[in-house]
């Protein structure tokens, strides 16, 4: 099996994943839509825990990477919070599968690999406690709690979002200006 029937692998998957999510995907609907047996599948992923671990991956390094360019691009504390939460809801509202598996309840999932997706998800998360720990506020914010809640609602827009409607920027400033 090639990189690239890996690659569309992941890409099938984090499809199904975000439409349907995790429990209800079988490694059968991938196998069928990827154009491949099932038994193929288990050459780069042994397990279906393997695959959605893969795609979460997948989705963390993609919108890592788009906070990341945007980070690089602006100075100053709540610059740099504004354009991190523009890349991060625009990420989340593009046509990006894997970008929209991160927001997925992992809740139901076995605790082993949800504690293996949670790791990735701080990881990635690691920059906004960074952004939200350099801005000028009050000493008696609960920063995590602040941060939380931008977080919260920045991954519940994918929920009432209908694409012709605000901007996925205009909305992620609004959102950080109510909280400034």
């Amino acid at each position: 099996m090639t990189a690239m029937s890996r690659a569309k692998l992941i890409a099938v998957s984090a499809r199904l994943f975000a439409k349907g999510g995790f429990e209800a995907t079988s490694m059968r609907d991938i196998a069928g839509r990827s154009g491949m047996l099932a038994g193929s599948m288990y050459y780069h992923f042994p397990s279906k825990n393997d695959l959605i671990a893969a795609v979460y991956e997948a989705g963390v390094a993609e919108i890592g990477a788009a906070v990341d360019e945007a980070l690089d691009k602006v100075r100053g504390p709540w610059p740099r919070l504004e354009a991190g939460c523009v890349a991060h809801l625009e990420a989340l509202l593009a046509d990006s599968a894997h970008a929209a598996v991160m927001t997925a309840d992992l809740s139901r999932l076995e605790k082993r690999l949800k504690r293996r997706l949670v790791t990735l998800r701080d990881g990635y998360e690691k920059r906004f406690v960074e952004l939200v720990a350099a801005l000028p506020l009050p000493a008696a914010t609960d920063r995590s709690l602040w941060r939380l809640q931008l977080f919260g609602a920045l991954n519940w827009t994918p929920t009432w979002y209908r694409p012709g409607g605000k901007k996925p920027a205009d909305i992620a400033r609004a959102m950080v200006a109510a909280l400034r």
